[in-house]
């Protein structure tokens, strides 16, 4: 057998498990919900649960999911780009920059049932900092202050924040610092140097990074879940209502529906990322 097949066939193999995991955990669901989105309990093609999507409480339920996927995704980026800034000042190879994007990898995939549990351990009506606020200074912290889009819009932030400072940090290491003293150089100012060559460059990386994290909080689900035990204010919970619901049955393929209507926002939403990233891509190197 020639070398370059032997090595094909290698790397064929070693791809095998991914492709694997993809197909099961990925590829199969998708087609599922695409398949199921269009037929009928009894299994006929059907456009009924497409056009169930036109219901009040699912519309209301779109309108909060992107309410709090765009505010928490501007925050998340206004905030992570500070702080990725302040940790791209600092030398490459020290202890900040270090321990400030460890603890961001940490944080960032920090989420579902064990960050609720945090915040309710931490904010919640019994939680450590809510009674030692009113014992101390008689504060007290709304009860309900983590069971709704307020609470969710909270401990969304907290993980779209160190994810911003991820994914921000490498076009903030592609600004080049002879770029400032050309500016300089020219008698161009700090708001000039900023308004004319480092914001223009960093536009599509941010915006970019910014779709990832609306991304990232529309399809959100084990968070809020722990959070929400009762009504769907977001379409990943309404999904789950169409499943479980013992009040209203066979909406499971309405459910599919919405799931693939959010499937298609998520795609959008990183087509746009990914030609905002090959733009950014030109420049970071």
């Amino acid at each position: 057998m020639p070398l370059t097949s032997r090595v094909r066939g290698g790397a064929l193999l070693g791809v095998a498990p991914f492709l694997a995991f993809t197909t099961i955990f990925l590829a199969v669901p998708t087609l599922v919900v695409v398949v199921g989105a269009f037929v009928d309990t009894g299994g006929r093609p059907t456009l009924a649960n497409v056009a169930g999507l036109r219901q009040g409480y699912i519309l209301d339920a779109l309108l909060s999911t992107l309410e709090l996927s765009l505010t928490t995704a501007v925050i998340g980026a206004v905030v992570g780009a500070l702080l990725a800034y302040a940790v791209v000042t600092a030398a490459p190879d020290g202890m900040l920059r270090r321990s400030v994007s460890a603890v961001c990898g940490v944080l960032a995939q920090f989420g579902g049932v064990t960050l609720a549990f945090a915040f309710l351990a931490t904010v919640g009506s019994q939680g450590f900092v809510t009674l030692y606020l009113f014992d101390h200074t008689g504060l007290a912290v709304p009860g309900d202050l983590l069971y709704g889009l307020r609470g969710l819009g909270l401990v969304y932030v907290y993980f779209q924040i160190p994810l911003m400072v991820i994914v921000f940090l490498p076009a903030l290491d592609g600004v080049r610092v002879q770029w400032r003293e050309a500016t300089e150089s020219l008698g161009g100012s700090t708001w000039q140097y900023w308004r004319h060559v480092a914001g223009p460059l960093l536009m599509p990386a941010s915006l970019g990074s910014t779709l990832l994290l609306f991304a990232n909080a529309f399809a959100a689900y084990a968070t809020a879940a722990a959070l929400v035990s009762q009504g769907s204010p977001i379409l990943p919970l309404v999904v789950r209502a169409t499943f479980t619901s013992e009040v209203v049955l066979g909406q499971a393929n309405l459910g599919k529906a919405i799931a693939l209507a959010m499937v298609v926002v998520v795609a959008v939403v990183m087509t746009g990322y990914a030609w905002l990233q090959r733009r950014t891509s030109r420049w970071v190197g």
